[in-house]
């Protein structure tokens, strides 16, 4: 005697939040109202870039004037590789990537309150 197969389920991961047609209405429609929100959006996301990359800037694009400034940093060794190397080949990416991460984290914050923001007028 055979049994039947049982039937197939779909795994699938965690349900996410839903987002309403009504709560982009404004912003779907092109209305101003809509246009003011997405500005404020965008000008917020705008800040936030302009702050990393002045951060990049501040740290890792003024290694070569620091190295410049005072010579007998470029001369130091340590663990017998030169300072400049250590600093500007190895130690930037790990930087690179907090940077990246905490962009990344404030975007999204950003628009989560965006979003929190949309929800509240809407009701």
């Amino acid at each position: 005697m055979s049994q039947d197969p049982a039937e197939r389920v779909r795994v699938t991961g965690p349900t996410r939040r839903r987002t309403t047609a009504t709560r982009t209405r404004e912003i779907d429609a092109g209305t101003r109202v809509g246009g003011i929100y997405m500005r404020s959006l965008l000008r917020e996301q705008l800040r936030l870039a302009l702050r990393v990359l002045a951060t990049l800037f501040a740290t890792v694009g003024s290694l070569p004037l620091l190295f410049y400034l005072f010579p007998g940093l470029a001369g130091m060794h340590v663990l017998g590789v030169p300072l400049s190397w250590l600093l500007l080949g190895v130690l930037v990416y790990p930087w690179f990537l907090v940077l990246g991460w905490r962009y990344i984290r404030r975007a999204e914050d950003n628009e989560r309150d965006f979003t929190d923001l949309i929800e509240e007028i809407e009701r």
